[in-house]
């Protein structure tokens, strides 16, 4: 791991009696044991351990968590008395699948190449999970992100992970998190208990040999070693919980990332409206020498559109079991087509312009997306191999829509077809990237159901947007008092004449507007015709 060993090596050091006193006296608060120096270390060793584990822990118990590794001897010691705690409630139930979760946990925190960094990070989430548990995981980890935040923003704890200059620290952390999710396997769990064993031996050795307590340390000893006997007996049920655990937080921190992203627009930027009528777009099309890299020439000859009189019973079935509508033109758009189940967590991809609606239904995976973004010309594969004309998408923005963990939504994704046009006959867009077709303005419940209303109606949250009138000959934009039912009722000759601007995203599983950096335009002409200074508006701006 990059993080790995730069602050914390393979195997814990010993610590000295003064660095163990001092351990000690940061867990119980008991300072003045410090100074005095006259309690036995190891007795007040063996209480600190058989403290209870405290599910409730306050403010001031999880700010001490988040700096379990910067004071030598307090990382050892909390390992060893959560290690003794997760036993003796297995020992309680041994089919107690929690209890066994949160044994793994324990264990994640004892991998050898787990730096101090990111053991802190998770130590903050899994006390959130083992307080809220698996049925309100999504909420544990949401409000675990506000306490790892305040971590990494600590003067001691912001000198390690600066000293690695990260360009992005939260998806670097879930970079991170994956690479130890990779790790939790039987095998590797199983060294990381017999090595919190002989931790507990060296701490715990000293203390069995006391009078009055020494017998309850070895009983102590006995009961974790036995538990270490079960271990392969009964590790297999907690594997699916702890992955989905660290699922769960990978997906809160990519998200992070994408919240701590600035703005994409203000009200001082300048960019292209997203207007560009089909008979303009042609012309740039047609004008370009060369043409541009996204457009192919010829007739298509793969990803050849579905015929909708063939596919519209399975789509038909397919509605009246809950998965979305598609016209005859959505049908066309696919080359390939299933209908699938989506589950959580998981990030869709949208690209917007400033025109178009966040809660729309053209979406793509995180693997498509990031495969675009990688691409040496990001805004020409998009174009190219999802096939969107610049008349129907001007792009320059993203958003994202989270489907949470236990959260399912039921779409239809397939290969893109290839798209032409009439007045553009002897060129296409070659399509062939997955796409995923479903209405993301609908609101559903956790199965993937759409609510509905009293009136048994389709609960929507719809983008707000404003109208504006449009110049026929620049696209020049004015404010307008057009509202959306009116623009609905008119034929489109007139529709045309109008514009919309996103105003407010509305929808509350989808995040953004981001910036993909490609620019607005295709054409270097484009700005030649009409420059918009977007207002400060929310369904625009992105804040910190």
């Amino acid at each position: 791991m990059a993080d790995a060993g730069a602050d914390r090596p393979n195997e814990a050091a010993p610590v000295s009696l003064q660095q163990l006193r001092e351990a000690l006296a940061f867990i119980t608060e008991q300072y003045k044991n410090v100074a005095d120096g006259g309690k036995n270390v190891f007795v007040w060793l063996w209480e600190a351990i058989q403290g209870d584990f405290n599910q409730e822990r306050t403010v001031g118990q999880i700010t001490f968590d988040t700096a379990i590794s910067l004071i030598p001897g307090v990382d050892q010691v909390c390992d060893v008395r959560d290690i003794i705690a997760n036993c003796k409630q297995i020992n309680e139930d041994k089919s107690n699948t929690w209890a066994w979760v949160g044994l793994v946990l324990t264990l994640i925190g004892l991998f050898p190449t787990l730096g101090s960094l990111i053991k802190g990070v998770l130590k903050i989430f899994f006390l959130f999970v083992r307080r809220f548990g698996l049925n309100h995981l999504v909420k544990a980890v949401d409000e675990a992100m506000s306490w790892v935040i305040t971590f990494l923003r600590r003067r001691e704890v912001a000198r390690y992970w600066k000293r690695w200059k990260w360009d992005s620290l939260f998806l670097e952390l879930a970079r991170q998190v994956k690479a130890v999710r990779g790790m939790v396997s039987p095998a590797m769990l199983l060294r990381a208990f017999d090595r919190a064993i002989a931790l507990m031996n060296n701490l715990l050795g000293k203390v069995s040999h006391l009078p009055f307590v020494g017998g309850a340390a070895r009983e102590t000893i006995d009961l974790v070693r036995n538990i270490r006997g079960l271990f392969n007996q009964y590790i297999g049920m907690a594997l699916k919980p702890v992955q989905d655990i660290l699922d769960a937080i990978i997906h809160r921190l990519e998200l992070e990332d994408l919240v701590q992203r600035r703005g994409v627009l203000d009200a001082g930027n300048v960019h292209f409206s997203g207007t560009l009528p089909e008979a303009h777009a042609v012309t740039l099309m047609r004008r370009v020498d060369p043409p541009p890299s996204w457009l192919s020439a010829g007739k298509p000859t793969r990803n050849l559109p579905l015929l909708p009189s063939r596919y519209r019973a399975k789509v038909d079935a397919g509605v009246a079991d809950g998965y979305p509508t598609l016209s005859d033109d959505q049908i066309r758009s696919f080359a390939t087509l299933r209908a699938d189940v989506l589950e959580g967590p998981m990030k869709l991809y949208r690209v917007v312009s400033p025109g178009n609606f966040g809660a729309g239904s053209d979406w793509m995976t995180e693997e498509v997306f990031h495969a675009i973004q990688r691409s040496a010309d990001p805004k020409a594969a998009w174009r190219k191999n999802l096939a969107v004309w610049p008349d129907w998408n001007p792009n320059g923005q993203f958003v994202v829509y989270d489907i949470k963990a236990g959260e399912k939504v039921k779409v239809w994704r397939g290969e893109a077809s290839a798209q032409t046009k009439p007045s553009l006959p002897d060129h296409h867009l070659e399509g062939g990237f997955e796409q995923i077709k479903f209405d993301g303005s609908v609101l559903y419940d956790a199965e993937g159901k759409a609510l509905v209303d009293a009136g048994n109606k389709v609960r929507k949250a719809n983008d707000s947007s404003a109208y504006y009138d449009v110049n026929p000959n620049t696209g020049a934009l004015t404010p307008s008092t057009m509202t959306y039912p009116v623009w609905k009722s008119l034929p489109p000759h007139q529709q045309v004449n109008y514009q919309s601007l996103r105003t407010q995203i509305n929808h509350p599983s989808i995040i953004g507007p981001f910036d993909t950096r490609w620019g607005s335009t295709d054409f270097g002409s484009q700005l030649q015709d009409v420059r918009l200074g977007l207002p400060n508006l929310p369904g625009q701006v992105t804040k910190n």
